[in-house]
C-alpha cells in the first residue's frame, strides 16, 4: 500500500506516467468510466476547500466509484477532540482511499502512517500540495507542450505559498529549468526552498520584487495570492495584499505564448479582464486537477 505525501515521493518517472495517464483519460474518458466501481473515496477536509475537495469528488466519481465524508473540522469528531490517527483508523474501515486536508503541517503523514488504506495529502498548512502540483505540472505540459527548458515566474506570497513550494521542487528534476522569483522582501521564498532546492540542485534563479520588468522573460507566470490565514498580523496582511496585480497594461511586456497561471483562489492579484486573453489558462487548470487526480486514484488503487 502506498500514500501521496509529498511530491518527492514520486520520481519523475513517476509523474511523467501520471502525465501520460491523465492525457489518456482526456482523450478517452469512457474507458475509465468503470475503474472505481465498488470503490469509495473519504474527503477529510479540516480546513476550507473549493477546487481540491469538489475536483477529488468529481474524479472518483468519473471513476464510478462513491465519496464520503466531511468539509470542516468542526462537523467531524475533531471538534470532540479525535487525534487525527484515530480518524485515520477509523475511515480505514468506511473507505478505501483517503483525500485529507488539514491546516498542521504533518497531519496527512500521521494519517497515513495509521490508516490501513492509501492516504493523499491534500494540502498541509503552508507545507506541502502534492495534487496540486501535479495538476501543475500538467497544465504546463498540456499548455507548453513540455516540462524543460522554461523560465518560470513565480509571484506574490512565495513565502507561505505552499503549491509555490512544491511547484518549484519539482520543476527543479526537469532540464533547463530557470526560476525568477518574484515577492515583496517580507514574503521571499523560505531558506529549506531556496538552499535545499534551488542551490542543492543548482537551479538558475533570481529574486527580485520586479514583475513589470521581469515578466518579458517568462514562458510561464504563476501568480498566488498573499494568504490572510496565513498572517499572524492583520496590519502586515492589508500592507501586503495588493503587492503584485496583474493587468493587461503589464501583460504588453509579455511574450505570445507565456502562459498565466494561478491555483485559485484569487482576491484582486489577477485582474478579471485578463481572463479573456488566450494566455490566461488558470479555469483550464482548474480542469486538469481533476484528470490528474483520476490517474492518481487508479495509480494508488493499483488499478490499471
Amino acid at each position: 500500500m502506498r500514500s501521496l505525501i509529498d511530491i518527492f515521493e514520486l520520481s519523475t518517472d513517476e509523474v511523467d506516467r501520471l502525465i501520460a495517464k491523465a492525457e489518456d483519460i482526456m482523450s478517452h474518458p469512457t474507458a475509465y468510466v468503470d475503474k472505481c466501481r465498488g470503490k469509495k473515496l473519504a474527503t477529510l477536509f479540516y480546513e476550507p476547500s473549493t477546487r481540491t475537495r469538489l475536483s477529488f469528488e468529481a474524479a472518483m466519481y468519473e471513476l464510478g466509484g462513491n465519496v464520503l465524508g466531511f468539509s470542516e473540522a468542526q462537523s467531524s469528531s475533531a471538534a470532540k477532540g479525535e487525534s487525527v490517527s484515530d480518524t485515520a483508523r477509523t475511515v480505514s474501515c468506511y473507505a478505501d482511499i483517503i483525500a485529507m486536508r488539514h491546516p498542521k503541517e504533518g497531519a496527512p503523514l500521521v494519517a497515513s502512517v495509521n490508516a490501513s488504506v492509501p492516504v493523499i495529502n491534500a494540502g498541509d498548512g503552508g507545507h506541502n500540495h502534492p495534487t496540486q502540483t501535479l495538476t501543475d505540472l500538467l497544465t504546463i505540459k498540456r499548455e507548453k507542450g513540455r516540462l524543460s527548458d522554461l523560465t518560470v515566474g513565480v509571484c506574490g506570497d512565495l513565502k507561505f505559498g505552499r503549491t509555490v513550494h512544491s511547484l518549484i521542487s519539482a520543476l527543479s528534476r526537469y532540464e533547463g529549468i530557470r526560476f525568477v522569483l518574484i515577492s515583496p522582501s517580507e514574503l521571499r521564498i523560505p531558506g529549506y526552498v531556496r538552499d535545499g532546492v534551488l542551490e542543492n540542485k543548482k537551479v538558475p534563479y533570481e529574486e527580485t520584487t520586479d514583475l513589470d520588468g521581469s515578466i518579458g522573460k517568462l514562458d510561464v507566470l504563476y501568480m498566488t495570492r498573499v494568504q490572510r490565514e496565513r498572517f499572524f498580523n492583520e496590519e502586515d496582511y492589508l500592507r501586503l495584499r495588493d503587492s503584485y496585480i496583474l493587468t493587461p497594461a503589464k501583460m504588453e511586456s509579455a511574450k505570445e505564448d507565456m502562459i498565466v497561471m494561478h491555483p485559485l483562489p484569487r482576491v484582486n492579484e489577477i485582474s478579471h479582464e485578463i481572463d479573456s486573453d488566450k494566455r490566461a489558462c488558470y479555469f483550464r487548470q482548474v480542469m486538469y486537477g481533476k484528470f490528474i487526480r483520476m490517474a492518481l486514484i487508479l495509480m494508488l488503487l493499483e488499478i490499471e
